[in-house]
């Protein structure tokens, strides 16, 4: 077997950001995780304080201890509320910095008419632009029953992060409720890294 037929296997770190109301067993994160770690892969799920109540300061502490300094070598894959929590976190840090690959599900970055609870978590905006350029691969995966996070949030997400859109068909919210624990086409947006 020569160099060319040697699957390369750049991802070596992969850390997980949960949603609102969520945790890192719930979901299909524990699924995902275990699918990684099989692979020989570094996975943190990060535990965000007061999932039913979160503060978007506390929240990005977490994050930001959790990931530390990104390389080309990792992908963070966050989840609903998480996506907006992992793109402040990756648009504080200090320039130059690189990340491997960023896959959000169920993302967007605007207040939800759905969830006017969040309005104040959500009142500042990032700049996903500015964050894109130092993200090698970019993926935004929307679901067209999502109940809460509206498929052209998603979309729009995408557009600004110059990232591709899978669109799943009758996914809700990937949460359990809807019946996804599994995500596979997350696992093989992550191998293609």
């Amino acid at each position: 077997m020569n160099a060319s037929n040697v699957p390369v296997r750049p991802v070596q770190r992969v850390v997980i950001v949960h949603g609102y109301e969520a945790s890192p067993d719930a979901n299909w994160f524990p699924w995902l995780q275990g699918a990684l770690e099989a692979e020989g892969i570094a996975v943190a799920v990060v535990p965000l304080p007061a999932p039913d109540s979160p503060d978007a300061a506390a929240w990005e502490d977490a994050v930001s201890t959790a990931l530390g300094v990104p390389d080309a070598t990792t992908v963070v894959v966050a989840h609903s509320l998480g996506v907006v929590t992992a793109l402040r976190v990756l648009a504080a840090l200090s320039e130059p910095w690189e990340l491997g690959g960023l896959v959000l599900v169920a993302g967007f970055t605007e207040p939800l008419e759905a969830l006017p609870e969040l309005d104040g978590f959500l009142a500042s905006d990032v700049d996903v632009e500015r964050v894109a350029t130092s993200i090698g691969e970019r993926t935004v995966i929307c679901s067209d029953t999502d109940p809460f996070v509206p498929p052209a949030a998603s979309g729009d997400l995408a557009r600004r992060l110059g990232a591709r859109l899978q669109v799943h068909q009758g996914a809700g919210h990937f949460m359990t409720e809807d019946g996804v624990t599994r995500l596979p086409a997350l696992l093989d947006v992550i191998r293609a890294h």
